[in-house]
């Protein structure tokens, strides 16, 4: 059993600071009695505990108090993207049949749907408050979070995220980077990651605060870091390289208290981490995944800057190996077993074996080094990586098969000095048609991160004997084109 977090640690630390945002802030008791108030007005709909609703909104208080009010209420949250496009939500709220959709003002032309009844923040802050009977403990296999994660398919899978999963990892986190007095942490992230809800789940197991902002802003950070408001922050490659700039044209120096730059979605180019020493920031590189509820393996503080490229030991409570490897330096598909490994995925993919023999098959490659570091040599073969952001080629592919003049696509990625990666895609077409033409139908299906930044007209796509695409050989024909 595992307690409600948030009424246990508002029980334990009532008057500590829980979150802020804008020019509010919460104490652990005050951030109860608000997601009291919004797990009651849910119930005034007939949201109850077992119920599951989707979330649709961009990084907010609101967001964060209502999470917290469906976690205290025993709902389960689907967190819908809202960066998806109106059909790409759709396709959610009916694999995961949804009973409601709770939106913000902003994103209420996506939710022009028919597939469940929705209610935006603004309607739902002004019902009535119905009481409810809370859980003073959850079980371990209690579903919390839903997230869907882009599928080899095409079709994106919901991801199950239970108590068990969510508490072992921050436990996991915890042991690694360890806990001060006073600890808080900087959250630009969408609260739809994986990487921004844990953050949220972390600070209440922790007892720490959240500072949370809309979206990543270079300045705000750098002030936020070396005035020493925060210990610690999430980022990526992309937002790691613009809070450098920062940094170094103000010639600012960070805080003692900033313990913690937890670097993640996909690899840190080692340029990067040479630049972060130079500044003072203790960069921490990690692995993850959707399927594992955030971080699996992470570089600890003392090993940062000897082993660049690495991301680090598996957590405690996590076992890694290399698939059918057993000495230092071969690579092989990373394979991954322990408490914060989802236990399987709901919907159209609910049948889906998600462990094989009890181990995850992340489909990543890697290595372990002579001291048992891991190194992660190549995402998913034909994965994407963004900016953060992961993008699957067969996605990509099945928007682009539905236009009338396309007889078939292949997608890859295309070098991007600003987001590390952009998919390119490789059309053969039954007529001529425009690039710009492929480009609106593509916009209209898909968010704006995976439309295509390039498209090149083909005779025909390579293929294996069996007939199955050879995305490596687009990759390649990419460097030739240069």
């Amino acid at each position: 059993m595992i307690p409600n977090w948030l009424l246990k640690r508002a029980a334990l630390t009532p008057h500590a600071p829980a979150l802020s945002f804008q020019d509010r802030t919460w104490s652990y008791l005050e951030l109860k009695e608000e997601a009291l108030d919004r797990a009651g007005k849910l119930r005034s709909l007939g949201i109850g505990r077992g119920s599951r609703i989707a979330l649709l909104g961009g990084t907010s208080g609101e967001m964060a108090l209502l999470i917290h009010g469906c976690l205290l209420a025993g709902i389960e949250m689907v967190m819908l993207n809202s960066r998806l496009t109106a059909e790409e939500i759709e396709y959610q709220l009916k694999d995961s049949q949804s009973e409601w959709l709770v939106c913000e003002d902003a994103v209420r032309r996506k939710t022009l749907q028919h597939v469940c009844r929705s209610i935006v923040y603004d309607e739902l802050v002004q019902l009535n408050r119905e009481p409810l009977q809370l859980e003073q403990m959850w079980e371990e296999d209690r579903t919390l979070t839903i997230m869907y994660t882009s599928g080899t398919t095409g079709f994106p899978k919901g991801v199950r995220q239970t108590a068990e999963n969510h508490t072992s990892s921050a436990l996991s986190a915890v042991l690694n980077s360890g806990l001060h007095d006073g600890d808080a942490w900087l959250h630009m992230m969408p609260l739809f990651h994986i990487s921004g809800f844990s953050i949220l789940a972390r600070a209440v197991l922790y007892g720490s605060e959240v500072r949370l902002f809309e979206k990543f802003d270079a300045a705000i950070a750098a002030e936020e870091i070396t005035t020493g408001r925060v210990s610690g922050m999430s980022v990526v490659a992309v937002t790691l390289e613009r809070l450098l700039t920062v940094i170094e044209n103000g010639k600012l120096s960070v805080h003692p208290k900033f313990r913690t730059m937890l670097a993640g979605g996909g690899p840190v180019p080692v340029s990067y981490l040479k630049r972060a020493e130079q500044c003072g920031l203790p960069v921490l590189q990690t692995y993850g995944m959707t399927e594992t509820s955030s971080q699996t393996a992470t570089l600890s503080a003392v090993d940062a800057l000897r082993k660049p490229g690495s991301a680090g030991k598996p957590l405690f409570f996590t076992d890694i190996r290399i698939d059918g490897q057993t000495e230092p330096f071969v690579k092989g598909e990373i394979l991954i077993k322990g408490p914060h490994v989802t236990t399987g995925y709901i919907g159209k993919h609910t049948s889906t074996q998600v462990l094989r023999n009890g181990w995850l098959h992340s489909g990543d490659i890697g290595y372990f080094d002579d001291e048992g570091f891991l190194f992660v040599s190549d995402r998913r073969s034909d994965l994407i990586i963004s900016g953060g952001e992961n993008i699957y080629p067969a996605e990509i592919e099945a928007v682009l098969a539905e236009h009338p003049q396309i007889v078939e696509a292949g997608v890859c990625a295309m070098q991007s000095d600003t987001w590390g990666a952009v998919p390119a895609a490789f059309v053969v077409a039954r007529s001529a048609i425009e690039e710009e033409s492929l480009r609106k139908f593509c916009q209209t299906r898909l968010a704006a991160y995976k439309v295509p930044k390039a498209f090149h007209f083909v005779d025909e796509l390579p293929r294996n004997a069996s007939n199955k695409l050879l995305r490596k050989d687009l990759r390649e024909s990419l460097t030739s084109r240069k």
